[in-house]
């Protein structure tokens, strides 16, 4: 008898199933897997070796296992999160992602119709997903799926940026209250300074969206 884990797999496989024919429709690539594993192999099978590879800041390529998987490989990793690394290398790897090979990020939400809504601070991450590198790997929990633009911005505000103003030690108030206070949050704090949706990719196959049936990131 199927319990309520398997009903929740069965609905997340059938929204995967909508989002990756609405993805085509925008020039963007989509594949579904039930675990973080099998994202991983398949996301270190679309990179050639030798490839430099950038990372967009992602808690996801961090739980997911990803990272560790990319440290392994023949690649030349941008690897901003390698112990010791300081603030300096950190914008140098940023400036270098824009003309990397592939760029592998997460993204903060997907809408049901195949869009990609990300709130960036810096905007490298939104810049490279823009234009730059030569394919995007968007590694993305289907926990970031929401039904429309609206409610994927809401999420993107009130789920990701409070969660991550917390994780980088911003002094925002959505870091105080858990939700978003716009009118009230100013630079240099604040961390969402650019809000980027990608109706879709003028380059079709550039962008690849791997979907994964798990809780990942913020």
């Amino acid at each position: 008898m199927k319990g309520k884990k398997d009903h929740k797999r069965a609905s997340r496989q059938r929204q995967a199933g909508t989002l990756i024919k609405n993805f085509m429709k925008r020039g963007i690539e989509g594949v579904y897997f039930d675990t973080s594993a099998e994202a991983v192999q398949a996301v270190c099978a679309m990179i050639p070796a030798n490839a430099l590879v950038g990372l967009g800041g992602s808690e996801t390529l961090i739980e997911s296992g990803l990272l560790d998987a990319l440290r392994r490989m023949d690649i030349r990793l941008l690897d901003r999160y390698r112990e010791g690394v300081s603030k300096a290398e950190v914008d140098e790897m940023r400036l270098q992602g824009l003309l990397a090979d592939v760029f592998i990020m997460s993204s903060n939400a997907v809408t049901a119709d195949g869009r990609l809504v990300n709130i960036d601070g810096t905007g490298n991450r939104v810049a490279a997903l823009i234009f730059g590198p030569k394919k995007v790997i968007v590694v993305t929990g289907m926990n970031k799926v929401a039904p429309d633009l609206e409610s994927a911005i809401a999420r993107a505000r009130n789920s990701a940026a409070a969660a991550n103003s917390l994780r980088v030690g911003a002094d925002t108030p959505c870091a105080h209250t858990g939700f978003c206070q716009d009118p009230h949050c100013h630079p240099p704090q604040r961390i969402c300074c650019q809000t980027v949706v990608t109706e879709g990719s003028m380059v079709p196959g550039r962008i690849a969206v791997v979907l994964v049936n798990e809780e990942l990131g913020y």
